[in-house]
């Protein structure tokens, strides 16, 4: 059981959402607008937001900013609930760190589904032990890098994309494996999101960025051993 915030104001879409949540064995929160997700997000440490774009008062990407900037909630995953499916809203959600986005009108079913694989992945992570390589040491249980000891500040999906291409290291990763095992979902958007993450994730890393290596007409590959460029 997790306990789930749910920020939607379509009342009758929050009440289907509260019983088929409550129903999979979940605590449910549900507020209909977004200053109030803020406060029971920082007040009630949920394990999982559901976030709806189209709010009464702040617009959900404002929200999500805002949750991403307070250090209460930046690590609370977020899953986005909106009309708009155009691929631009999808890849700005996704730059804000959202870990997945749902169009509406949707099916319960794969939505309970999208959420134990955020729940299930979000759990995963704790407990692990840090990760050095080189000048780069990560910390997966306190979503943190460092680069020189000099922590970098990345957001969730640029962390997931960090941290699977060193699980995976030496070994290439071709780009819709990337979305899916990063996004965690048969991601409904072009492959050209995982270059536009590749190339602001080295951006941030500075000379660490030099460890992960594109593999013309395949994908990445994170270096088997530290660059001598990069050392």
């Amino acid at each position: 059981m997790a306990r789930i915030l749910v920020v939607e104001d379509e009342a009758d879409l929050r009440k289907v959402l509260e019983f088929n949540l409550r129903h999979a064995g979940h605590e449910v929160l549900a507020m209909g607008n977004g200053a109030e997700g803020l406060r029971q997000a920082a007040e009630k440490e949920p394990a999982l937001i559901l976030l709806d774009l189209m709010l009464p008062d702040l617009g959900g990407q404002e929200v999500l900013r805002l949750l991403k900037r307070d250090e209460r909630t930046s690590e609370i995953p977020v899953l986005l609930l909106t009309a708009r499916g155009e691929e631009t809203d999808r890849v700005v959600g996704f730059e804000l760190g959202a870990e997945d986005y749902v169009v509406k009108p949707f099916s319960v079913r794969e939505l309970l589904l999208r959420i134990e694989v955020i729940l299930r992945r979000a759990g995963g992570a704790r407990g692990a032990v840090p990760i050095a390589f080189g000048r780069l040491r990560v910390v997966p249980d306190a979503h943190r890098v460092f680069v020189d000891d000099v922590e970098i500040e990345l957001t969730a999906i640029e962390f997931r994309l960090l941290h699977t291409l060193m699980a995976r290291k030496n070994r290439v990763q071709n780009r819709s494996a990337l979305l899916d095992s990063v996004w965690g979902i048969e991601a409904d958007i072009t492959t050209r999101t995982v270059d536009t993450h590749v190339k602001r994730l080295r951006e941030k890393l500075g000379p660490a960025g030099a460890y992960i290596e594109t593999v013309r007409g395949v994908g990445y590959r994170f270096a088997d051993a530290p660059d001598v460029k990069a050392s």
